[in-house]
């Protein structure tokens, strides 16, 4: 009877412990929805680098003052070059006379009172006609004809000018083609948005030599990053992904039908070095035992215990406190200038590592006091099941500690699928992506997307293909300015 009793006690007792596990999860599941819901802004995850601010010293914080300040003398050099206009006001008739003696107002005080407004001029559209000169010999027997305009997409009446204008709008400012129709009647061109389509797809075929080898030259890369997010296929009606690959300041996209795992090998496989990534199985073609060497992020752990809070607000803010000394030695190598340096790794070797070893001391510590399903207890094995990829930038200065790059890469997607929703087909998606590859690789480059895009348009022609790299947007250089044709 006692026996019997006993075995019913510990299996009512394992019942309950099973039900609290659940009802943790439940709750916090419920505590993230309605955080995502009803929160506000500053409810979400803070980034590291706000979190430090909150323990920095004077002397850091003196020198966070002068990096901002450097940043808007940077911007005030910029509003320096705009193009400006004086515009004379003169006092009216009425206004000079004098209300003392009578007289009148008519000697001029120095330069007169200045003030500055920024005014926004609206772009326009010009229509520009090219006439080819045409010449006869005076034996009647020959006419020589000008060449004719060069034209960056064939059998279309729009200049390199307004495709990459299209373009930019498109892929850096993720505006719908509909929109842009709506903006360019404004002004003076109506435009059917399938003809803005075509453009834009024309143009992705004809830049694809540059996007292609912007791709390898990122899966040629030593470190490598990458990450991938989902967007809709109007044909089929399925879920197609962009896939972000970085290298550096180079920045590539794939798209593909699926998740699977065969993207990342289509672009990675074979090639040797390491791979930043999160936990996501899809990747593990590329770092099996002949291939890359995974390196795992820091950021999705802390995410994981910042959404434990909730349930375990002491656990999980001893937990993210740790994470953060980490981080800090980040933020030093950064302001001392020695990142990616010999420096910057003795910092990790030293700081960095034994930071790691006191977190990992305290998930070990930690663990069997939790629910494995609950948010801690899972927060706790998902870090160290990832324990080794976690501490693979303890090695080499040049890895990331986490993956916020790639996923930072692919905002402009998130915000693109939010405003035209899907792309209309694969071959649509590839078009995408390649676009987006040469206008986000431009703007991490500091290079002007339309003005870059409006260059190469006309000189892929002409370029040597065994010189392509000079046309990409991390080596391009404007052409010098040449006389333009006769205009009348």
């Amino acid at each position: 009877m006692v026996v019997e009793a006993n075995d019913r006690l510990a299996a009512a007792l394992a019942q309950a412990t099973e039900a609290n596990d659940k009802l943790a999860v439940a709750l916090s599941r419920i505590d993230e929805l309605e955080r995502r819901l009803y929160g506000k802004k500053s409810e979400k995850m803070p980034p590291p680098a706000a979190e430090l601010r909150r323990t920095e010293s004077p002397e850091q914080a003196e020198e966070r003052r002068r990096a901002a300040q450097e940043k808007r003398r940077e911007r005030a050099a910029l509003r320096q070059k705009l193009e400006r206009e004086t515009v004379h006001h003169h006092v009216p008739e009425a206004a000079k006379g004098c209300p003392k003696c009578g007289g009148t107002a008519d000697r001029p005080v120095g330069d007169g009172k200045s003030t500055y407004e920024h005014d926004w001029i609206p772009g326009r559209f010009i229509v520009r006609q090219h006439i080819q000169e045409k010449l006869a010999c005076r034996c009647g027997q020959y006419i020589a004809t000008a060449p004719p305009p060069e034209r960056g997409l064939d059998r279309t009446s729009y200049g390199v000018g307004f495709v990459a204008h299209l373009v930019t709008m498109k892929c850096a400012d993720s505006i719908p083609l509909y929109r842009l129709a709506k903006q360019y009647a404004r002004i003076g061109l109506p435009i059917a948005r399938s003809s803005l389509t075509g453009l834009f797809h024309a143009a992705a075929k004809r830049l694809s030599p540059l996007s292609d080898r912007l791709l390898r030259l990122v899966a040629a890369s030593e470190i490598v990053q990458a990450d991938e997010t989902p967007i809709l296929m109007q044909q089929p009606n399925r879920r197609g992904y962009l896939w972000t690959f970085l290298a550096g300041d180079l920045i590539a996209y794939q798209f593909s039908a699926s998740r699977s795992g065969q993207t990342a090998s289509d672009v990675l496989g074979g090639s040797k070095g390491t791979l930043v990534v999160d936990a996501y199985t899809g990747y593990n073609r590329v770092t099996d035992v002949e291939g890359r060497e995974r390196a795992g992020c820091l950021a999705h752990v802390r995410r994981r215990f910042f959404e434990a809070l909730g349930s375990a607000p002491v656990e999980a803010r001893h937990a993210l406190d740790l994470i953060l000394d980490v981080y800090r030695v980040e933020h030093d190598a950064k302001s001392l200038g020695i990142v990616r340096t010999a420096e910057h790794l003795e910092l990790r070797q030293t700081h960095s590592r034994a930071a790691m070893s006191r977190f990992h001391h305290w998930l070990t510590d930690e663990q069997p006091k939790h629910p494995p399903k609950g948010p801690i207890g899972s927060a706790i094995q998902y870090a160290l099941n990832q324990w080794q990829p976690l501490t693979r930038f303890l090695e080499d200065a040049r890895i990331h500690v986490d993956n916020n790059r790639s996923e930072g890469a692919l905002r402009v997607v998130a915000l693109g699928r939010k405003n035209f929703l899907f792309v209309g087909d694969e071959d649509a998606g590839e078009h995408l992506a390649g676009l987006y590859s040469l206008v986000a690789t431009c703007e991490a480059n500091s290079v002007d997307p339309t003005a870059y895009l409006k260059d190469v348009l006309l000189r892929l022609d002409t370029h040597p293909a065994a010189r392509i790299d000079e046309l990409l947007p991390h080596k391009w250089k404007p052409p010098e300015s040449a006389a333009p044709p006769t205009a009348t």
